[in-house]
């Protein structure tokens, strides 16, 4: 994911087992509403999704310094 640079995620490709991030849906959803992570952006209806360089920027946020792996 991390090569992406552009576009949008849905929710599935960003959580654990098929995302990199750890959490269930109702912790990020939670983290959503404070403010922890990302807001989302509404492409229709009944479709949700997070900007990937939002995401990236997430993951690096949770990097320690000087790691660029």
């Amino acid at each position: 994911m991390h090569g992406a640079s552009s576009g949008f995620l849905r929710i599935s490709n960003i959580l654990a087992p098929d995302g990199p991030i750890p959490v269930s849906k109702s912790t990020w959803w939670a983290g959503v509403k404070s403010g922890r992570f990302p807001k989302p952006v509404k492409l229709g209806p009944r479709t949700t999704a997070w900007r990937v360089t939002d995401i990236n920027d997430l993951i690096d946020s949770f990097r320690p310094e000087g790691d660029q792996s």
